[in-house]
């Protein structure tokens, strides 16, 4: 204890920042036992290339992508000793030829890669949570559907979970990313508003569920305004809880400051939620439904009372 399976580093992501060696000897000196390491995939159209990029292209990202891979394997036999550290990455889905190049860079890596965070960052084009600005352009992508202001936000929701369903479906990833992104800017939203909506959300719950999938409680959503807990919100988890289904635990760090970063925060949220088992992934030596060597483990006893979490009650230890 603790746990985490979604991070980032500036060596191999343009909006973090550190090296990823560094990342990991954080995460040793506040005494993770797991660490999932997770780069996002590489985008192969030049006109999907941040800001941040300017001047790079689609294969400079598949270059680091390989040397992230290389990297990660390297700090995973160096630190065996001192922490568990998985190699996986992020997944990326603006058109279907993101998900064609993802079954061959899969291919190309096996052996090395552990597992996959399956996450939705792009609709319609548009990475809408790279700023509010972009956000709003991407539901303006939408017909509205009345003079209702929030009436773009209806079929953006159900573009998103179409696109969620799609990665669940044909990759089965491990670990469910921040389900709910989609709200990343409408944190009040509830998705059950929508009928349509919400039976999209259930629909990729269940199929998640199906195959054994963790969903991961993701700190890094008390760092966006409005946040007042942890993605996802109260409404998916009791939707989650409702089916059985099972959580693990994410800081979405991006550079060594943010390992663990708002832990104490996602403590009060599980506790209020009334979670009382968490999960994480290890290393198996056969291959999971998917092919790849990560199986879920639920953390041992009661996990709030390891003495990880003794500070996180009363204060923000991590959040330095």
């Amino acid at each position: 204890m603790p746990y985490s399976h979604h991070s980032h580093s500036g060596q191999f992501c343009k909006h973090a920042v550190g090296l990823l060696e560094d990342v990991v000897q954080t995460a040793i000196s506040k005494r993770f036992h797991v660490y999932g390491l997770t780069e996002h995939v590489p985008r192969y159209r030049s006109a999907d290339l941040y800001p941040e990029e300017d001047g790079l292209t689609p294969q400079d990202l598949s270059t680091t992508f390989d040397a992230f891979i290389a990297e990660a394997s390297r700090l995973r036999t160096t630190y065996a000793d001192r922490i568990s550290l998985l190699v996986g990455l992020e997944t990326e889905y603006i058109t279907p030829a993101d998900l064609d190049a993802l079954e061959l860079l899969l291919t190309h890596h096996r052996p090395r890669i552990d597992y996959i965070v399956g996450s939705v960052h792009h609709v319609h084009g548009f990475s809408f949570d790279f700023d509010a600005p972009t956000y709003e352009a991407a539901l303006r992508s939408f017909t509205a559907t009345s003079d209702d202001p929030a009436s773009t936000l209806r079929p953006f929701l159900n573009a998103y979970f179409d696109a969620q369903h799609d990665i669940i479906t044909r990759f089965q990833p491990e670990i469910i990313g921040h389900l709910d992104l989609c709200r990343l800017f409408r944190p009040a939203h509830r998705l059950d508003r929508w009928p349509d909506v919400w039976a999209k959300v259930d629909r990729n719950v269940r199929a998640a569920i199906a195959y054994g999938a963790l969903f991961e409680f993701n700190a890094a959503a008390f760092r966006k305004p409005g946040w007042e807990t942890a993605y996802p919100g109260r409404d998916v988890v009791q939707l989650i809880l409702g089916h059985g289904g099972k959580f693990a635990l994410s800081d979405d760090s991006h550079g060594p400051h943010a390992v663990g970063l708002h832990y104490d925060k996602l403590y009060a949220y599980l506790r209020d939620l009334g979670i009382s088992e968490i999960w994480y992934l290890e290393r198996c030596e056969r291959p999971n439904a998917a092919g790849r060597l990560a199986c879920a483990k639920r953390a041992e006893g009661d996990w709030w009372q390891d003495p990880f979490w003794a500070p996180m009650a009363s204060s923000n230890a991590l959040d330095s």
